[in-house]
C-alpha cells in the first residue's frame, strides 16, 4: 500500500473488517475516532480518540482546542451567573486533561477529577465504579470537602458517553449527598445506542433535575452478536509474545547485536540554563543531516511503523510491543532532566481541586517553563551526564536536534493537563518544528502494526508510581514508530521513582527508540496538613436543642438543614447488606400516638422516684471516687468531674446528674455531649476539644444504660489512642453487668427510652458521613425545631428532679453499699446475647438488643423480628407490648433472661420481610 493510501485509511477498518463492528453517526465521527481491541473481559472494542491525547499523539492545540470549545459551549448554555456557580468534574484516567480543558473554556468554574491514587491525609468525598473500565474504582479527593457540596450546576466530563453508567452512577451518588437542580454531561462523542437514548431523560425525572448533554459529535457502535467472544479470540491469536528488535538492530540471538533482553539504564543529566556554569563539552558527534539516526527509526516511510505493504492490510503482523529492548543502538542512552521551576502552591492537576486563581498563576508561569524545556531541546547533548556508561570504540554521541526537532510531550496516566499546557506553549512559541502530545496509560490494548488499526505499537514498562493496587504493566502507544527526534517525559514527583529509571523502565524504553529524552518532574500536589485547627465552641440551646444553654454543650455540628432521614425498611436493608452504616442516615422520627403518649406520662409518674434514686446513686459514686483520678500536684478542691454524655441516650442522664450535683452538693459540673458510633469509634475532634479545655482525667463518660456492652467496648478501644482519658462509662442502669459505675443493675423502664428526640432536647441521633463530616469537624446531628409542640424533654427532667429530696436518704444508703462491694463487670449480658443469637439462628450479636431501652429502640428505629419478654415482667413492659402490637411483632415470654426483655432485629431482612403496613412477617 502506498503512503498516500495509508494517509486516508480509517484507523478502525482493521477491527471493522474482522469483527463486523460498525461506527455510524455524524459526519466527521471517524475523524475523531478509530478502533482497537482491548485485553478486557468486559468490552472487547476500544474507541480510540484521535483528539484526546491519550493513545494517539496529536497536536496539543487540537487536543486542548476540542476541550476548550466544549467548555465555551457549556458556558453559553448555563449563562454567566450559573457558570460562576458550577463545578467541573473529569474522569480518571483518560478524561482528566479533557475535563480541565473544559473548565478552562468555562473560565469561571473550579475543577476536580476523580483518581485511582489514594493520598494519605485526604479523606474521600465520594467514589464510584466504572463498570467497563480496566480499573474501576474512582475516588474523589477534593482538598476542600465543600467543593462538591454546593447546589450550583455540576459539569461531568468524559471522553465518550456510551451506556451512561459511569456518569449516572456518579450523579446518583453525589445527588444523594448534595442534591442540585442541574447537571451537564460533556463528552467528545455521544455514542449511546438506541436502547440507551431514553435513560438520561428518565433518570432526570427520577431525581427531579435537569440534565443536558454537550458533545462534538454523535453516533453509535453497532456490535454483531458474539463480538465479545470473537474479539477475545482475535486478541488471543495476535498476542503472541513477539518482541520487536531494538532500534539499530535487526534481531539476533540473545546477547548479540540487537538481541539482548535488557536495556541499559539511562544516565540522568541535569540541564543547566545559560546562566549556570557551562558543562564540559562532549566528544564530537557523527550526526545525520536531519539530526536523526536512520538505523534507529522503525521502518516505514510514513514514520508510523512497519514497512509499506502491497497486501492491503489483509495480513496482520502481530503486535509490535517494545518490551525490554536490546542494546540501545550505537550510543548509550541518556536523559536530560529539566527543572521547570513549577509555581509554588499551584496543583499539578485537578486531583484535589484546581481553581480559576490557580489557572491564572499557571498561565503566568508557562512561558518561562516552556523556555527551559526549549533550551534543553535545542541542545541535544547532555551537558553533565551522571552515571553514564563510557562509550566504547565505534559508539557515536547523541545527535544534535538543531533547535527544531519533532517533539513528543508525553504525559503520565492521570497527569494530562500540565503536560498538555506545556506542549501547547512549546507549539505556540515555535520552539520545535512539530509538537505532538500523548500520555502513558494503565489500559492494556492490543497493538497491531496496520494503518487501518488505531494502536500501531506499544511500549510496555512497569508502573513507577507505587500504585495502591500493586505493581503492574503500563503502556505508551504509537510512540516508538512516530518519527520523533525528542521526547519530553512529564511525570509528577510521586512517579519519579527507581522504577522510572530502571533498565526496563519508561525512560530506558523511550531512550531506546527516540534519540533525545528530556525528563521534567512536576511536584505532586498534596494538600498541606492543617495545624489541626481547634473545632468550634459547643452548640447550646436554644439555638441547638431545647435544653437551657447551661445544661449541656453539644460537641456536634448542626446538620438540621440536611435531608438525612430514610424509611426504616430501606435503612435496615442497606445496613444488613453492608451497603451503608447505620450512622450515615437517620430513621424517620417516630410520632407517638395519643395512647403511647399517655403510656409515657404514666410510666414517668410511676418510675420518677426510682430514676431519681439511680441518678443520685451514680452521681454520688462518681463524686466519691473522683479524687482517685486526681493528678499529682493538684489540690483536691480544684478537681471536679466533667460529665461527658454519649449523645443522645446518655444526654438526659447527664443533665440529671448535673442537676443532682448542684441540688445536693452545690456543685456546678460542666456537661458536654459527644458522639460515639459503633464500628467507627468516638469523635476524636471532640476529645481534642475536651483535652484542650479540661484535664482528660476529669472526664467521666455517661450513658443511659447498658445492653450487651458494645458501646462500653467501643469506648475502651477508641480511647486507647488518647492519653489521660479513663475508658469507663457511668450509667443509670447496668443490667448487662458491663460497667463498674452505675445507679442500679435492675433492668427497668427509663421513660426517656420510650421516645426519640422529643425527650432528648429535640436532637437526633448522631451522624457520621465523610461528605458531611470533614477531618476536623465534629460528628453531626439535627435539631428538630418543628417538633417543639411535642417536646417533653424539660418535663421529664423536672419530674425526676422533683423527687430528689424524697430519695436522698435511700441514695446515701445505696452509695455506701456500692462503694463497699466488688463492682467488677461480669459481662453476664454479653454471654446471654451470644446464647440467644445461636439459639434463634441469628448468628449476629449486633441483631440482638437486650434490655428495655434497647428493645424500645428496635421497635422505634429498626425492623423487629420478635420480642423476648421475661416471664412475669410487669408494667415496665407496657410500652413495649403496645409498640409490638402496633408493628405486628410477636412477643414471646421466656425464662432465664438477665433482662426484662430482648428485642431481635429481623435477621434476614429485605423490604419483602415486612408487609405494606410496615408490620413484620410472622416467623414461620
Amino acid at each position: 500500500m502506498k503512503e498516500e493510501d495509508e494517509a486516508v485509511e480509517w484507523s478502525g477498518s482493521w477491527v471493522s473488517q474482522r469483527l463486523g463492528v460498525e461506527l455510524v453517526g455524524d459526519d466527521g465521527l471517524k475523524e475523531l475516532l478509530g478502533l482497537a481491541l482491548r485485553r478486557n473481559p468486559k468490552r472487547a472494542h476500544l474507541l480510540v480518540s484521535h483528539v484526546l491525547g491519550k493513545h494517539v499523539p496529536q497536536k496539543p492545540s487540537v487536543v486542548y482546542g476540542h476541550g476548550y470549545e466544549l467548555g465555551v459551549r457549556v458556558r453559553e448554555l448555563l449563562g454567566r451567573e450559573e457558570a460562576a456557580r458550577a463545578v467541573v468534574l473529569g474522569y480518571a484516567e483518560t478524561a482528566t486533561g479533557l475535563g480541565h480543558s473544559v473548565a478552562d473554556g468555562l473560565a469561571l468554574a473550579p475543577y476536580l477529577h476523580s483518581t485511582r491514587r489514594p493520598v494519605d491525609g485526604v479523606g474521600p468525598a465520594g467514589g464510584f465504579e466504572e463498570s467497563h473500565s480496566h480499573a474501576t474504582s474512582h475516588l474523589l479527593l477534593p482538598e476542600d470537602p465543600k467543593l462538591l457540596a454546593g447546589d450550583g450546576p455540576l459539569v461531568l466530563v468524559d471522553d465518550e458517553f456510551s451506556t451512561g453508567n459511569t456518569v449516572l452512577n456518579t450523579i446518583r451518588d453525589l445527588h444523594a449527598r448534595h442534591p442540585r437542580g442541574r447537571y451537564v454531561i460533556v463528552a467528545l462523542v455521544d455514542m449511546r445506542s438506541a436502547r440507551d437514548l431514553g435513560r438520561l431523560d428518565a433518570f432526570a425525572k427520577e431525581i427531579d433535575a435537569r440534565i443536558d448533554l454537550v458533545a462534538h459529535a454523535g453516533g453509535t457502535v453497532r456490535l454483531p452478536d458474539g463480538v465479545l467472544e470473537k474479539g477475545q479470540a482475535l486478541v488471543a491469536a495476535h498476542e503472541t509474545a513477539t518482541t520487536a528488535p531494538a532500534p539499530g538492530g535487526s534481531g539476533g540471538a540473545p546477547g548479540g547485536p540487537g538481541g539482548s533482553t535488557d536495556a541499559a539504564a539511562p544516565a540522568v543529566a541535569t540541564y543547566r540554563s545559560p546562566a549556570a556554569p557551562e558543562a564540559p563539552e562532549g566528544t564530537d558527534r557523527t550526526d545525520g543531516v536531519d539530526g536523526t539516526r536512520g538505523a534507529d527509526r522503525v521502518d516505514g516511510a510514513d514514520g508510523r511503523g512497519g514497512p509499506d505493504r502491497a497486501d492491503g492490510a489483509e495480513r496482520a503482523t502481530g503486535p509490535t510491543a517494545h518490551r525490554r529492548p536490546g542494546p540501545p543502538g550505537p550510543y548509550a542512552p541518556h536523559v536530560v532532566r529539566v527543572d521547570l521551576d513549577w509555581p509554588s502552591g499551584v496543583p499539578d492537576g485537578g486531583r484535589h481541586g484546581f481553581t480559576p486563581a490557580h489557572r491564572v498563576e499557571l498561565e503566568a508561569a508557562l512561558p518561562a517553563m516552556a523556555q527551559r524545556v526549549a533550551e534543553a531541546l535545542g541542545d541535544g547533548r547532555p551537558p553533565e551526564t551522571v552515571g553514564a556508561p563510557k562509550r566504547t570504540a565505534g559508539a557515536v554521541a547523541p545527535p544534535r536536534t538543531d533547535g527544531a526537532p519533532r517533539v513528543l510531550v508525553l504525559g503520565f496516566e492521570e497527569l494530562m493537563y500540565a503536560p498538555l499546557r506545556l506542549a501547547l506553549e512549546l507549539e505556540r512559541t515555535g520552539a520545535a518544528r512539530e509538537v505532538r502530545y500523548s500520555t502513558t496509560t494503565r489500559s492494556p490494548v492490543l497493538a497491531v502494526d496496520d494503518p487501518g488499526y488505531a494502536i500501531r505499537n506499544r511500549l510496555v514498562f512497569p508502573a513507577h508510581d507505587e500504585p495502591a493496587d500493586g505493581p503492574g504493566e503500563r503502556y505508551a502507544y504509537n510512540v516508538a514508530g512516530g518519527g520523533f527526534d525528542a521526547v519530553v517525559a512529564v511525570v509528577d514527583s510521586a512517579a519519579d521513582t527507581a522504577a522510572l529509571h530502571a533498565p526496563d523502565g519508561l525512560l530506558a524504553q523511550l531512550a531506546a527508540h527516540i534519540p533525545h529524552v528530556v525528563l521534567t518532574v512536576v511536584p505532586s500536589y498534596v494538600p498541606a496538613p492543617e495545624r489541626d485547627p481547634m473545632p468550634p465552641e459547643p452548640l447550646r440551646g436554644p439555638e441547638f436543642s431545647s435544653y437551657a444553654p447551661d445544661e449541656v454543650g453539644w460537641l456536634l455540628q448542626d446538620l438540621s438543614d440536611v435531608e438525612l432521614e430514610a424509611p426504616t425498611e430501606e435503612r435496615e436493608e442497606a445496613i444488613q447488606s453492608g451497603g451503608a452504616h447505620y450512622a450515615e442516615s437517620l430513621p424517620v422520627e417516630y410520632q407517638p400516638s395519643d395512647a403511647y403518649q399517655a403510656l409515657f406520662h404514666a410510666a414517668l409518674e410511676t418510675s420518677a422516684a426510682r430514676i431519681a434514686r439511680a441518678v443520685g446513686a451514680v452521681t454520688d459514686t462518681v463524686l466519691a471516687e473522683h479524687p482517685q483520678r486526681q493528678r499529682p500536684g493538684t489540690h483536691p478542691r480544684e478537681s471536679r468531674p466533667v460529665l461527658v454524655s454519649l449523645a443522645r441516650a446518655g444526654t438526659p442522664v447527664g443533665v440529671l446528674m448535673r442537676r443532682w450535683a448542684r441540688h445536693r452538693h452545690g456543685l456546678d459540673l460542666p456537661h458536654y455531649a459527644v458522639s460515639i458510633v459503633r464500628g467507627r469509634g468516638i469523635d476524636a475532634n471532640a476529645l481534642r476539644w475536651l483535652a484542650a479545655h479540661h484535664h482528660p482525667a476529669d472526664v467521666v463518660f455517661v450513658d443511659g444504660w447498658t445492653g450487651k456492652g458494645a458501646i462500653t467496648r467501643e469506648l475502651a478501644a477508641a480511647l486507647g489512642e488518647f492519653d489521660g482519658f479513663v475508658p469507663e462509662i457511668a450509667v443509670l442502669a447496668d443490667p448487662g453487668g458491663c460497667v463498674r459505675t452505675y445507679g442500679t443493675r435492675e433492668d427497668f423502664l427509663i421513660p426517656s427510652a420510650c421516645l426519640n428526640s422529643t425527650v432528648s432536647g429535640l436532637v437526633s441521633r448522631t451522624v457520621l458521613r465523610t461528605d458531611l463530616v470533614g477531618p476536623h469537624d465534629f460528628h453531626g446531628a439535627k435539631y428538630y425545631r418543628e417538633l417543639a409542640a411535642a417536646d417533653v424533654s424539660g418535663h421529664f427532667l423536672d419530674t425526676v428532679e422533683a423527687r430528689f429530696d424524697e430519695v436522698a436518704d435511700a441514695v446515701d444508703t445505696d452509695v455506701k453499699e456500692l462503694l463497699s462491694v466488688d463492682r467488677t463487670p461480669t459481662w453476664a449480658g454479653w454471654a446471654a446475647v451470644e446464647r440467644i443469637s445461636e439459639e434463634y439462628g441469628i448468628h449476629d450479636v449486633n441483631l440482638v438488643k437486650p434490655g428495655v431501652g434497647e428493645t424500645t429502640r428496635v421497635l422505634l428505629r429498626r425492623v423487629p423480628w420478635k420480642i423476648l419478654a421475661k416471664r412475669g415482667a410487669g408494667a415496665d413492659l407496657d410500652h413495649v407490648r403496645l409498640l409490638a402490637e402496633q408493628r405486628g411483632v410477636p412477643v414471646e415470654e421466656t425464662d432465664d433472661l438477665p433482662y426484662s426483655c430482648v428485642g431481635l432485629v429481623h435477621p434476614r431482612f429485605t423490604r419483602g420481610a415486612t408487609g405494606a403496613d410496615g408490620k413484620a412477617v410472622a416467623a414461620q
